[in-house]
């Protein structure tokens, strides 16, 4: 279960100052706190995702050796109210950490335990609904290891129906964060055969693990993602009508065909989500340029879909080809258009990230494009089980944006409809001057 927390600007050493005495807690000071929060499912180092990645483990916050990573734990705060708070861990050596909850901050001294043990902090005040987060970081220890926390202990007026946070049946899908998406409204009257979309990426709003899913239908997708620190990627799939999460599974009439693809593209199947064929193009996109997606969807021979991706960069300043695929036991136009954002990192959900979509067009079999000024916002089974409340979408200007994680407060209420304002500006393709497998 999620839990919202309101959201704070945690100055280090704020409203206590740096005279505020040094304070000392034993174990088992805090019993009577009984609401846990799973360190596992809840914890980052702030904006630290490598060190994330070896602190934050299995049983909770272990293998902390440095003074430089501040670990942030996270719930949501359905009321406001006075809050204790506790600390369930294992200090095998006397160790001072800084604690900060809203504006104010503590050196506490934690007395050495045998074992996990229940340390009391002390009492704090939440003004606001939504994301709170309690921030530790490491001052002293008689030793080089800081000590292992399993849980962050609540309790006084809040209960568990007023707090929300990951258990441990949702510390995977919790950790990444919820997916947002887009739904267009193309005419219903009409077989569309193209669909033409931008995104531009805010700086800042890119962290490792986003895709930015920009041209989706109704039998694969087509974006661009934040695969590492030093690769990002184009990336164009198609799902097999073959309903299996191993692609070794499907039958040979059913596997999706790579009819070409264009420079540097990689061609392979791809499984877990559904099973198909994925293509990619490892590219330096930047966040704060906008990319043009183009997407063909017509029928072709004997009962299959051919569904052919164009990528436009304003740094190579044309058109290329990332791929055509055929799905058989399909025979069909594109339908279905959307565009989506999610993360597919854990050690990176506590990163916002955002994505402007914008002049969205259609071109139908008539041979007219029509602009798309109307989407609904959506979200996924994490948000809809409310495991998860950093989600967002809306409507700036010409464009439609996306936003999640990060654990702000402020969400959309799902089947929201957006307008955005009409561009006129009609995609200016020469389709006989693409590249064609």
């Amino acid at each position: 279960m999620l839990i919202f927390v309101s959201s704070f600007s945690c100055k280090y050493r704020s409203s206590l100052g740096d005279s505020a005495p040094l304070k000392t807690t034993a174990p088992s000071s805090a019993d009577h706190l009984t609401l846990a929060v799973p360190c596992e499912g809840n914890s980052w180092v702030y904006h630290n995702a490598a060190a994330t990645d070896q602190v934050v483990v299995a049983g909770g916050v272990k293998n902390w050796t440095s003074t430089k990573d501040v670990i942030r734990t996270y719930f949501f705060a359905h009321q406001t109210g006075q809050i204790e708070l506790g600390l369930k861990a294992n200090f095998g050596v006397p160790t001072t950490l800084s604690v900060s909850f809203g504006n104010r901050t503590q050196e506490i001294q934690f007395s050495k335990s045998e074992d996990f043990a229940n340390y009391y902090i002390g009492k704090f005040k939440i003004d606001q609904v939504g994301y709170q987060f309690i921030e530790l970081r490491a001052v002293s220890a008689a030793s080089d290891h800081f000590g292992e926390i399993s849980h962050v202990l609540l309790g006084d007026t809040f209960k568990r129906n007023s707090v929300a946070f990951m258990d441990k049946d949702w510390f995977y899908w919790g950790r990444r964060g919820p997916s947002v998406h887009l739904r267009y409204r193309p005419p219903s009257d009409k077989e569309v055969q193209w669909f033409y979309n931008e995104v531009r990426v805010p700086k800042g709003k890119d962290p490792v693990g986003s895709f930015f899913m920009a041209n989706g239908f109704s039998e694969g997708y087509f974006g661009i993602q934040v695969n590492s620190r030093t690769e990002r990627r184009i990336l164009f799939s198609v799902w097999s009508a073959y309903s299996t999460d191993d692609p070794n599974q499907i039958p040979s009439d059913y596997q999706v065909i790579n009819l070409g693809n264009g420079a540097d593209v990689t061609v392979q199947n791809f499984g877990n989500e559904g099973s198909g064929k994925q293509s990619f193009k490892v590219f330096n996109w930047q966040a704060g340029t906008t990319y043009k997606f183009l997407v063909k969807g017509e029928p072709s021979v004997n009962n299959s879909t051919d569904y052919t991706a164009y990528f436009y960069a304003p740094e190579v300043g044309k058109w290329q080809l990332i791929a055509s695929l055929r799905r058989p036991h399909t025979y069909k136009h594109l339908t279905g258009i959307h565009s989506f954002l999610e993360n597919f990192a854990t050690t990176t959900g506590d990163e916002s990230r955002k994505g402007n979509y914008s002049n969205q067009w259609v071109y139908t079999t008539d041979g007219k494009w029509q602009e798309l000024t109307s989407a609904t916002f959506s979200y996924d089974a994490t948000a809809n089980s409310k495991v998860r409340f950093d989600y967002a979408g809306g409507a700036e200007g010409s464009s439609f944006y996306l936003q999640n994680c990060g654990f702000f407060s402020g969400n959309v209420d799902k089947n929201t409809r957006f307008e955005r304002e009409v561009s006129g500006l009609v995609p200016n393709i020469n389709f006989s001057l693409l590249q064609t497998p």
